[in-house]
């Protein structure tokens, strides 16, 4: 007797032709990532490519661990940026420290993470595991930072996207003078008006310049609210017209800031919403020893991070963010046609000024509720 064909069985037969020595690597993606964590990342790029850079939907990138000291700013989230296929950023304040390093001419060395760091340290010499580098760096990358902030437009409170965007100015003339080209994720936000944010930034040798120079009194004084309040109406305007894609690399406080987003609009605000409709991440951090670099999106739909009916347009891929974000960016590239840049730097206070419209409205439902639901006093 023959049984039905089970409906498991209707995807594509594994039966990959050999690898050819011409092959291109979005190419590479579609016909040979066919399973375990490699078909994760096939899926990832295709979530990518076919629905997260489509024109209505707002895509934020968070990243966290060394990646700008291995190359991949100016690699990949350069070119991302350019083709507008990213809309904002938050990051460590050690990835735009060390992207500094690339925007000011500095040079990074391919090494090895086998050498003696006794030796390294009598010579001068810093590593981030095989990537090397002169101690020179850093002090020149210091000095260069506390000249920036004794200018007077730094005299002032500000968020991290405005204290960012202004630091960009300053890394594009760099670039220009020194005849780099694109190199710095920093001069490129602020050529194509992407807000970067840093959740943390206190922790980082930004934040520990900005540190020294208020010291003296002098330098910006971080807004860490307005960081809270403007991603949030970034995401809150994304959901009223389109859609809002998280593209996390790595996990730490730049995925818990990125993602607590939307916490932040239904929990806190009360404004109704359902979450974030797509969800990419990179992560080698599992997810049972309840930490949040590797809590699922399924998890995160439970904090209403994630839209529960969009649940399925969720992919995690365990791989390392180095191995990952090339071939992503490639990916993206060659199967996704560019996106015109949204400028939301520009726009945060109209984007502001919404969400808090929002708030009060809710505010006012709560409060009219609250009227109603109280019992009545004698007289």
């Amino acid at each position: 007797m023959s049984r039905k064909p089970s409906r498991y069985l209707r995807g594509a037969r594994i039966l990959p032709p050999p690898v050819g020595k011409e092959v291109k690597a979005a190419d590479l993606v579609d016909r040979f990532f066919l399973a375990y964590n490699a078909g994760r990342l096939r899926e990832g790029a295709r979530l990518l490519a076919e629905k997260m850079l489509r024109p209505e939907v707002t895509v934020g990138l968070s990243l966290s661990g060394a990646l700008t000291p291995a190359g991949l700013g100016v690699s990949c989230v350069v070119p991302l940026l350019k083709a507008g296929f990213v809309d904002w950023i938050v990051s460590t304040g050690a990835n735009l420290y060390h992207d500094a390093h690339f925007g000011l001419g500095m040079k990074m060395h391919a090494g090895s993470p086998f050498l003696d760091d006794r030796v390294l340290r009598e010579e001068g010499v810093v590593r981030i595991y095989d990537v090397l580098f002169s101690y020179d760096v850093l002090l020149d990358t210091d000095a260069f930072f506390r000249k920036v902030l004794d200018a007077p437009e730094f005299q002032a409170e500000m968020g991290t996207a405005e204290f960012h965007f202004r630091l960009g100015r300053y890394m594009a003339e760099r670039e220009k003078a020194l005849r780099l080209g694109e190199v710095s994720i920093l001069s490129a936000a602020h050529r194509y008006g992407v807000p970067v944010y840093t959740s943390s930034p206190g922790d980082s040798s930004i934040g520990m310049n900005v540190a020294a120079m208020r010291l003296l009194g002098r330098g910006a004084r971080i807004d860490v609210s307005a960081d809270v309040n403007e991603t949030a109406a970034i995401v809150h305007a994304a959901k009223k017209k389109g859609l809002s894609a998280v593209w996390i690399f790595g996990g730490g406080s730049p995925k818990n800031f990125m993602l607590q987003t939307e916490p932040q609009i239904q929990e806190v605000l009360g404004i109704a919403e359902k979450g974030h409709d797509y969800f990419l991440q990179i992560t080698d951090a599992r997810p049972d020893t309840g930490g949040l670099s590797g809590a699922t999106p399924s998890e995160a739909v439970s904090w209403g991070k994630v839209d529960p009916d969009r649940l399925p347009d969720s992919v995690v891929c365990y791989l390392d963010s180095t191995v990952a974000m090339p071939i992503l960016t490639a990916y993206a590239l060659a199967r996704a046609g560019k996106r015109p840049h949204r400028r939301l730097y520009d726009r945060r206070a109209e984007l502001l000024d919404g969400l808090e419209k929002a708030f009060r409205r809710s505010l006012g439902a709560r409060n009219a509720s609250s009227r109603r639901q109280s019992p009545k006093r004698k007289g």
